[in-house]
């Protein structure tokens, strides 16, 4: 390929008059992209040409600079100075990352400006929930993306208030990273001054011919791999970074997709690991604050470090997942109620049974002709 029909990330700050167009998916794009980037979707591109200035040069970006590369060959014939960035968005977080450690101002903005937003979120779930004792060991797992690397901050944080005793271990399972995602892993972790233990599992390549809900079990496996490490180390907890957008969205997933209303809970018994819980402390957290603290101090992390991804499979609109579907559908109820998150936050908290066709309690099904008999039965006796 010739030099002008691609550029480098490191070559971006000696351009002039240049716009980038990221053609990732919005919700890849809200997750993060190169600052003053404009969200143009592939699938939307060849439609909205009148937005592209025929005067300036037009950078493509996606993922990793594949889908890009066709882009802008695509506009290059449409008469438009388009070039593509090689190196995608990932290439781009790993030129960000430098020898000077910004944890300390990381930390700094965690106990000032989101000291409110996030910091008195997190303790009140471990209050309220009771999710963590004296003398526990909890390994929290890091899957790279903004959520379980901000819990490690805000663990750190914990340790260092040294309120009553309590040990940490910060846990990385390689589930088959490419050596890009891991190298963004590790480097965001030596940037934010996390100790990880980093472990390796063949995961991917296990779930790589599974047409059938491949990420549901690809999930599972990761569950089961992370509890069996964590107590190998001595571990009687494992700490997810789930956040409040998280429990919401799972609440009505399963009455849209599934026919079943059921939470994410704030804490769970291992069925497997005898002894091992499951605690999710970011519960309170919302994840428009998380956003606001990674776009703050200027972080960039992995919005999925799965290996299959890794061409660009995010450009793709028909990748959409049900999540990324049911946070369109709360988007827009919230336009006229900004008070759904928090309404549907409180309905799991206000289930009234008498009103229920039938619920499960203990995996078995009741229905509400049960209390209707037993109430019948008593009126008669009663007369």
């Amino acid at each position: 390929m010739s030099s002008n029909e691609e550029i480098s990330v490191k070559d971006l700050n000696s351009l002039n008059n240049y716009i980038i167009i990221d053609i990732r998916d919005e919700i890849s794009f809200k997750y993060g992209s190169i600052k003053g980037a404009v969200s143009i979707p592939q699938r939307d591109i060849f439609n909205r040409l009148d937005e592209l200035d025929r005067n300036k040069l037009i950078i493509v970006m996606c993922k990793s600079g594949i889908i890009s590369d066709t882009v802008a060959d695509e506009l290059r014939v449409k008469g438009y100075n388009a070039v593509n960035l090689k190196e995608g968005y990932y290439g781009y977080m790993l030129k960000l990352f430098s020898e000077n450690d910004k944890a300390k101002d990381v930390e700094r903005s965690i106990n000032k400006k989101f000291h409110k937003a996030i910091w008195s979120k997190f303790t009140a779930a471990l209050k309220e929930y009771e999710l963590l004792q004296e003398n526990d060991k909890v390994a929290v797992c890091i899957s790279g993306g903004k959520d379980s690397m901000l819990m490690a901050k805000l663990f750190q944080e914990l340790k260092r208030h040294n309120k009553y005793p309590f040990d940490v271990v910060y846990l990385v399972m390689d589930s088959g990273y490419s050596p890009e995602n891991r190298e963004i892993i590790e480097k965001n972790a030596r940037l934010l001054d996390i100790p990880i233990t980093i472990f390796e599992t063949n995961i991917f390549e296990s779930v790589l011919h599974i047409e059938k809900s491949p990420c549901y079990i690809c999930a599972r496996m990761r569950r089961g791999y992370l509890y069996s490490k964590a107590k190998e180390l001595g571990c009687n907890k494992i700490a997810l970074g789930h956040h409040f957008d998280d429990v919401i969205e799972t609440t009505l997933m399963g009455m849209l997709y599934s026919g079943q209303m059921q939470a994410m809970m704030p804490k769970l018994h291992s069925t497997n690991f005898e002894g091992m819980e499951l605690i999710r402390p970011l519960y309170l957290v919302h994840e428009k604050d998380i956003k606001h603290w990674r776009d703050y101090n200027d972080l960039h992390f992995l919005q999925c470090a799965c290996k299959f991804t890794d061409t660009c499979t995010s450009c793709n609109p028909d990748n959409a997942s049900k999540r990324q579907e049911t946070k369109r559908i709360i988007a827009e109820l919230e336009k006229t109620n900004p008070q759904i998150k928090n309404n549907i936050y409180k309905s799991i908290q206000n289930v009234n049974l008498d009103t229920l066709i039938g619920y499960k309690q203990n995996a078995i099904k009741h229905s509400f002709l049960e209390q209707f008999s037993q109430k019948n039965y008593e009126r008669r006796n009663i007369k």
